[in-house]
């Protein structure tokens, strides 16, 4: 049964506080999947607690079984009609993601990014699971452009490198929620011990994006479909955004890098 006519059925029965969650949760609609316990409490004026009774009311052992529902009805109608072969949609998507992405570009932003990565005496790159993927290919992309930066993706060692971070220190940080805890525990460490942040995620107002002395967005949801292509060709497409300013600010010869980088590896081909 959808979620909305499940509240509707079971409103009746709920108490005076409870129905304040019900009415929130029907005003923001599917966006509910991306809240919160701490946010719903605030904009219900209730307590976890009756959160947790409405959820349980309505059939589900919780906040997070009910958001899951209510993700994977989501997911199940947009997929429904889609054929599992259909190429041309998964081609459409992919494209959706980029210019979705596109628009959401700060120039603004993206030039102080750029500056802030100019200024670094050392780059960290962020990130755990498909965030932590995306990290470890702009440390790639950057080095073939003659930079040399730092990808982690383990929780404990980024926390060990964001404790001896200095303020010529600069983290890229990774996270399409903006809500990862790991990253953000880094990032909190890192800031601080007065390093700059460059924030790479779908929302300026989470955790991670109000650490972010500069805000990168990128616009794809995914909470039932982590670590998906549409995910991470967003944030690929802001790596190439933010090297290519890069190269642009500090005049680097392109060519000349790229053919030393390739006469390096040259001999690693097999004849």
């Amino acid at each position: 049964m959808k979620y909305d006519y499940l509240i509707h059925n079971h409103y009746d029965e709920l108490t005076r506080s409870e129905r304040k969650v019900a009415d929130f949760v029907l005003s923001i609609g599917i966006k509910i999947i991306y809240a919160t316990l701490t946010e719903v409490r605030e904009a219900a004026g209730v307590g976890d607690a009756t959160i947790v009774r409405f959820c349980q009311k309505l059939g589900f052992n919780g906040f997070s079984d009910f958001k899951i529902e209510i993700a994977k009805e989501d997911y199940t109608k947009q997929t429904a009609d889609r054929p599992q072969d259909d190429y041309d949609t998964i081609v459409d998507s992919l494209v959706d993601a980029l210019k979705r992405t596109a628009q959401l570009l700060n120039r603004e932003q993206v030039e102080k990014a750029v500056s802030l990565m100019s200024k670094a005496d050392q780059i960290y790159l962020f990130g755990v699971g498909g965030s932590g993927q995306s990290a470890k290919s702009l440390e790639s992309i950057l080095l073939r452009d003659g930079v040399c930066s730092t990808a982690i993706t383990d929780p404990h060692i980024q926390a060990q490198y964001a404790s001896v971070m200095k303020k010529n220190s600069l983290v890229i940080a990774f996270s399409l929620s903006g809500r990862t805890k790991d990253t953000y525990d880094a990032v909190n460490i890192a800031k601080d011990n007065g390093a700059k942040v460059i924030a790479i995620t779908n929302y300026s107002n989470t955790p991670i994006g109000r650490q972010g002395d500069v805000v990168l967005q990128t616009a794809i949801d995914e909470f039932l479909n982590g670590g998906s292509v549409d995910g991470k060709i967003s944030q690929l497409y802001i790596c190439d955004v933010l090297t290519k300013g890069y190269a642009a600010q500090n005049n680097i010869d392109v060519v000349a890098l790229r053919e030393r980088v390739l006469r390096s590896i040259l001999n690693k081909s097999i004849e």
